[in-house]
């Protein structure tokens, strides 16, 4: 059964209420074309995992402004100045993570482990939010966080084969590549035209096709 499926198709698999990780850094890395079906479908109250959120045109920003995010889990989000009035209103809860913990808090989920152990964040607004909870290891205080799963990850690929290995491009790596690992389906948007398998180098490879359940090619991709 081939893994390639249209946009309308692919984004059927995303409802409301739904925990998302949504690869990118500022944009890049972003699929783009599933951030505009789930504004046009109306999908809302989605808890979405992320590095930041992007801007008011650009990236997760636009899932904000449309309404969609119910509550919001990452690094940074000073770019979408919306943030402060919607968790003030009510309408949003905020999360924000330090982004090595945050990585590693998906990586967690993705590799079966229990959690994160960390130094990062003891005494600051991390814990006085209850953010983390401080245990001792071996005599040294850490931070214990909870891995992260999503029901979905949407990503974007700069190249794809038919099997699903994917290969990001520069910054489009960012946490597409650890996202994959965690999530229960992985949905990726491909730049490039998809090709044959066989035809990636096996040492390009970010992500084997075994974790990718579907493969988008985005509009206009060029050979």
């Amino acid at each position: 059964m081939s893994k390639i499926k249209p946009l309308e198709e692919a984004i059927g698999h995303v409802k409301s209420g739904m925990t998302l990780h949504i690869g990118g850094f500022y944009g890049v890395g972003t699929p783009d074309e599933f951030i505009g079906e789930i504004i046009r479908h109306g999908i809302k109250d989605l808890t979405v995992v992320t590095n930041d959120s992007g801007t008011p045109e650009e990236g997760v920003g636009r899932l904000l402004y449309a309404g969609c995010i119910g509550k919001l889990i990452l690094s940074w989000c000073g770019l979408t100045p919306i943030v402060p009035e919607l968790v003030q209103k009510g309408k949003l809860e905020l999360e924000l993570t330090p982004q090595g913990t945050l990585a590693e808090r998906i990586r967690a989920a993705g590799y079966g482990l229990g959690g994160v152990l960390t130094r990062t964040g003891l005494g600051t607004i991390v814990e006085e939010k209850g953010l983390g909870t401080r245990i001792t290891v071996n005599g040294t205080e850490c931070l214990y966080h909870p891995p992260l799963k999503a029901d979905v990850t949407l990503t974007e690929a700069y190249m794809a084969d038919k099997n699903g290995n994917l290969i990001f491009r520069r910054t489009q790596n960012n946490f597409n590549e650890v996202m994959c690992t965690a999530a229960d389906m992985v949905i990726a948007s491909v730049y490039k035209p998809i090709v044959e398998m066989g035809e990636l180098h096996p040492d390009a490879v970010n992500v084997p096709g075994p974790l990718v359940d579907i493969l988008v090619q985005q509009k206009g991709a060029l050979s």
